[in-house]
């Protein structure tokens, strides 16, 4: 089923719209939440949670990219999940693996409260993956947006997973380089 069809089953109000995205995007979804918690039972749950979320805010939201619309929510839901169930003790998962490469970039800001606006360090995050070749650019969003294993980005890819370890390596020091010159302290 075409997702305008699907998003015009939630404006009606037909249940039938949680069987025809559950159909169409359930693998899709549970692959993003068990790339966060790597655990099974939490990320069939991280799915329902979404066709609950989606069945909430469509209508008054008429998403048009259905896909992105529900990874959106399936992401920020498995995120929240993660956290709460890791606040004592971090888990060994994609996710954290993610956020400590990642961490290389901020981890020298003198204090957290000095933290940089949300809204601009988004905009300067679009314009260096505009910047960047697509192959870099993948794998770059597969890594940190979706959270992907290394095996995983380097197959899609079609390259060594020492390649892929060593370009999402220059692309995070290149991101680092970039944001310093657009202002912001590392």
């Amino acid at each position: 089923m075409q997702d305008e069809m699907i998003v015009e089953l939630y404006w009606q109000r037909d249940e039938s719209a949680i069987e025809a995205t559950a159909e169409k995007y359930e693998s899709y979804l549970y692959k993003i939440a068990n790339n966060i918690l790597s655990d099974s039972e939490d990320s069939k749950e991280s799915v329902n949670d979404t066709y609950l979320a989606a069945w909430n805010s469509i209508p008054p939201h008429r998403p048009k990219v259905l896909s992105a619309f529900l990874g959106k929510i399936t992401r920020r839901i498995s995120i929240d999940t993660y956290r709460k169930k890791n606040r004592i003790k971090r888990k060994a998962g994609e996710y954290a693996m993610s956020l400590d490469e990642l961490s290389e970039i901020s981890s020298t800001a003198p204090h957290p409260e000095q933290s940089l606006d949300e809204k601009l360090l988004t905009e300067a995050l679009n314009s260096f993956l505009k910047t960047l070749k697509p192959e870099a650019r993948s794998a770059f969003i597969c890594r940190y947006y979706f959270f992907d294993p290394l095996k995983e980005i380097a197959h899609y890819l079609g390259i060594s997973e020492g390649k892929t370890k060593t370009l999402l390596h220059r692309t995070r020091l290149s991101l680092k380089e970039y944001l310093r010159k657009e202002g912001f302290e590392l």
